[in-house]
């Protein structure tokens, strides 16, 4: 059996990107990847060739092709039950859903201020009400999730919620936002996953430079 293929872009910047493709691998799903870099701001024209969108990421599974990173998470999940991407139970998953869902529409202040950047030395911004705003709403859903679960991740084993809000672990770390201990104690868990480390290293190491996600 072929692998799915994931495509994506640069490690450093592209947090779309990043969700699925820590989920796979924190989740033990052989894929291959195929890494198509942009150094513009608006993305590279190649990835018309394979995407709906002229974005990434997009897996092709077979037959199949899935755009945004939300649905490529569930494709896989419903198609390996066993994985443990979507929590066991009912309200469990729809919890993680609209967890996940309101992280793929929402917190336009913090995305705009704040593009993930692996390579970037941790420096604090200044901080609009907006982003704070944005900021209040993700540790609470996270503090939240972690009292009721315990952890070590929002629903206790790693899922798809945590795969979808990973981008903003390196967003709140590298721009210096002040955290609970609660908080601070989750992103250190999540920065230790093997697949995260690899990511990271990977994105440290890249050369493309894109100035406008360089805050």
């Amino acid at each position: 059996m072929t692998n799915p293929v994931l495509y994506i872009g640069n490690k450093n910047y592209s947090s779309w990107s990043f969700r699925p493709w820590i989920g796979l691998r924190t989740a033990g799903i052989a894929f291959d990847e195929k890494l198509v870099p942009f150094d513009m701001a608006a993305g590279n024209p190649a990835f018309k060739a394979f995407s709906p969108t002229g974005k990434v990421p997009v897996l092709v599974d077979g037959d199949i092709t899935v755009w945004e990173s939300l649905a490529i998470l569930d494709h896989v999940a419903r198609k390996h039950p066993a994985s443990g991407l979507w929590p066991d139970s009912q309200a469990d998953r729809s919890k993680a859903m609209a967890m996940s869902s309101e992280m793929a529409s929402s917190f336009p202040a913090l995305r705009s201020a704040c593009p993930m950047n692996m390579r970037r030395k941790r420096q604090p911004i200044e901080v609009t009400p907006a982003i704070a705003a944005d900021v209040a709403r993700i540790q609470a859903i996270w503090s939240g999730c972690l009292e009721q679960s315990n952890g070590p991740f929002l629903f206790g084993a790693f899922s798809i919620a945590d795969a979808m809000f990973a981008p903003v672990v390196n967003r709140l770390d590298v721009y210096g936002f002040d955290t609970s201990p609660t908080v601070a104690d989750y992103m250190m868990r999540v920065k230790a996953l093997p697949a995260w480390r690899e990511w990271e290293t990977a994105g440290q190491a890249e050369p493309w430079f894109v100035n406008e996600d360089e805050a």
